[in-house]
Formats: C-alpha cells, structure tokens, sequence
C-alpha cells in the first residue's frame, strides 16, 4: 500500500484538506508580523570633538586616537568606526542590542573624561556624545533666506530662537543649524 492510495480513493475529502490547508495558509499569511525590514533600535552613541583648524592627520592622531583607546574598554562595543576631517573627528560606537542605551552612555561619559588629560589642552569643548539610531533620518531640513535681514542676522535667529524652539518639541531627537559660522577670533 502507497501513501497515496487514501487520497487516490476518498478524491472529495482529498480535495476539502487541500482547500483547508490553502484556507489557513492564506490566514496566517496576513496575520505573520514580519516586515522586510525590521524595526530594530541598535543602541548606538555617537561622539564628536571639533578642533578649530586642526588637519584631518592631526584630528586622527590626537583626538580620535585617545577617544578609541579609551572607548575600546567599554564593555559590549560591538563596532566601533571613526572618521576625521578638517576640523572634526567623530567616534561611532555600536552595542549589543540587550545593552541599556543609558548605561552605554555613562560609560561613553565616563571614557570621555578618563581621556581628557590624553586630548589636545587647547582643545575648545569636551567631545560631546549622543544617542543615535542609524536608522533615523533627517525629518525636516529648512532654509532660510531673507531680502531685509543679512545672513549673519538669519544664522543668530535661527541658531537662538528657531533651534531652541525646535529642540523644546516633543520627540525632536537633534536640532542641527549651519551654513554659517559665529564670528570668533584665534589667537596663537
């Protein structure tokens, strides 16, 4: 005897398992929660240190470097990237996904300070971090342009009344103003 010899004699009730078995496939198809890409929050810091005129070799060599050194003994760093250009160094870190996103940033905190005393002493700022997720975008990008007022005027607004007003709006993660500068003067 085959295992097909039931289904071969009894062709009525062969053919109501088929259409119950596609029935309920067809069921369970719409109700499965799978995207085709996931929310997932990685728990990501970000941290970044600007030096006024400092080269791309130098940003690398004596503010990226220190800030590894000292980030790379946090523990649950899953990857770390680092980028220099002129001016700015940027340290990314990416955790395990179970780890606390505020437990990591205490740690980040505290490596900043641990490689204080390693970082240039004519440095302007502290490296400063935030919570990213690699997901986010950009929602809202605006530019500003005016007839009456210079784009000096326009930058002190939007930097001291627009971006505050902006970064005060619930679940506004960064509020980020450029295109301009604030005039300062180095002296060596």
């Amino acid at each position: 005897m085959h295992l097909s010899a039931p289904f071969i004699k009894r062709p009525v009730a062969t053919s109501l398992l088929s259409m119950a078995l596609l029935l309920a496939g067809s069921v369970a198809y719409t109700l499965l929660p799978v995207a085709s890409l996931p929310d997932v929050d990685m728990p990501v810091i970000s941290v970044g240190a600007g030096l006024p005129g400092g080269s791309p070799e130098t940003m690398a060599s004596a503010v990226a470097t220190p800030l590894e050194r000292q980030f790379g003994r946090i523990a649950g760093v899953n990857q770390m990237t680092s980028s220099s250009s002129l001016g700015s160094a940027s340290v990314t870190m990416q955790f395990d996904i179970n780890r606390d996103i505020n437990a990591a940033a205490r740690d980040v905190q505290a490596a900043i300070n641990a490689a204080r005393s390693q970082l240039p002493s004519y440095l302007p700022q502290n490296p400063n971090y935030r919570k990213a997720n690699p997901a986010d975008a950009p929602i809202l990008i605006l530019t500003l342009t005016s007839e009456v007022l210079s784009k000096q005027q326009i930058y002190d607004m939007a930097d001291s009344i627009l971006a505050q007003k902006m970064s005060q709006i619930d679940g506004v993660g960064q509020v980020f103003v450029g295109g301009s500068s604030s005039p300062a003067v180095r002296v060596e």
